[in-house]
């Protein structure tokens, strides 16, 4: 078992103050968005195993079998095919949606074989890995997630009292849902920008007026003045998340995270496509290609359990669970058929004979058994093998 050492990406939307809260340390002033624990290329988290700092990349790539198992290597090859985040969003992220696995080969083959550069700014595809993902709220978490019904989004609209509104409510109201929303969302995203902009500008000025259910879009219209997006994101869902409930993400579900703290679990992949809400490159048709545009609410999860509290996923790639660890409780011995990372979140528990306090991690080989013992909130994520 290897403590880590995890990076810290300093996004614009990130909070100053959330994650150093967590951690116990001061603010540096500077955003602290996403600390990053796994193997991911991006970041990987760093560890020591008495002959120098490495990363768990690395770690991985030097025995794959010994340290992720050999039932884990069989299904998903040999890398970490989850990467651990606590998330801390000051404002809002971009209205975005993920590929599923075979968008994300094809996309990510097409784009090699037209050799642009994996960092390049109009890059869709960082990997060939589709990016399902959870998050879990560790304090009140605001977010836009899934498309509402075309007729109660025309609705939210109409309320506004902006005439250049109009057509696009019509467009909602004129064909079947899923070509309702497609219609609208092409629309706007493909509108003239200059005209746009003040349709975006006067229906700010309604949103902070109306307040009520169009509250959760004015800090869209303050980030964001004149981004199209601010209109597409009136077509989601607004979910608030209370501490330890959680959502699952799959693919081509349009999403944005609005404020809040979380841990967040996902496919081992950086795959975004971006509808607005983001100085960063936009591509309509591929977007389009990507959505599914299919109306519903967002299924809002509570852990289920005594003692480990697991939140279900459809998906093989990574499984999260909770410890609420009380005072006299018994230890509870973690499964070792699959790598695991632990995530300390409150209190000071062990993990074996470490003790981790709030944002600490370990990673733990497969096939090492470890108990966690003592008092506090551990989350753990693994694999479904």
């Amino acid at each position: 078992m290897d403590r880590l050492t995890n990076t810290i990406r300093p996004y614009a939307w990130g909070s100053t103050t959330a994650i150093p809260g967590l951690l116990g340390v001061e603010p540096t002033g500077e955003p602290q968005a996403e600390m990053w624990m796994g193997a991911h290329p991006g970041a990987p988290s760093r560890l020591d195993r008495g002959a120098g700092v490495t990363t768990l990349a690395d770690v991985i790539a030097a025995d794959p079998e010994r340290e992720l198992g050999a039932a884990a290597v069989t299904k998903f090859g040999p890398r970490l095919p989850f990467l651990l985040k606590l998330l801390a969003a000051g404002a809002p992220l971009s209205l975005q949606v993920h590929p599923d696995l075979e968008q994300a080969e094809a996309g990510y083959a097409d784009e090699e074989h037209r050799r642009i550069p994996a960092d390049a700014p109009h890059r869709n595809y960082k990997d060939p890995n589709h990016k399902p993902e959870m998050i879990c709220a560790l304090t009140p978490f605001d977010g836009l997630c899934g498309f509402r019904p075309p007729l109660e989004a025309a609705e939210l609209l109409e309320g506004l009292g902006v005439d250049s509104l109009k057509p696009y409510a019509d467009l909602l109201r004129a064909h079947p849902q899923e070509a309702a929303l497609r219609e609208m969302l092409t629309a706007v995203l493909t509108a003239d920008r200059a005209e746009m902009a003040r349709t975006v500008a006067e229906a700010g000025a309604a949103i902070e007026r109306l307040a009520g259910p169009y509250a959760p879009y004015a800090s869209l219209v303050h980030h964001y003045p004149g981004d199209p997006g601010v209109i597409a994101a009136m077509l989601l869902n607004h979910v608030r998340l209370q501490p330890g409930e959680a959502m699952f993400l799959g693919a081509g579900v349009p999403h944005a995270y609005l404020d809040g703290l979380g841990v967040e679990l996902l496919a081992n992949s950086d795959n975004v496509l971006r509808a607005g809400l983001t100085p960063k490159h936009v591509d309509v048709p591929e977007l389009l290609k990507i959505v599914r545009f299919e109306p519903g609410d967002p299924a809002v999860q509570r852990p289920e359990g005594n003692g480990e509290e697991v939140y279900e996923s459809p998906v093989d790639e990574f499984r999260l669970s909770r410890f609420a660890l009380a005072p006299g409780a018994a230890p509870h011995l973690l499964p070792d058929a699959a790598p695991q990372i632990l995530l300390c979140t409150a209190g000071r528990p062990k993990a074996g004979e470490l003790t981790l306090s709030p944002g600490e991690s370990v990673f733990v080989p497969a096939g090492e058994k470890v108990e966690l013992s003592g008092i506090g909130t551990v989350f753990r994520a693994t694999v479904s093998v």
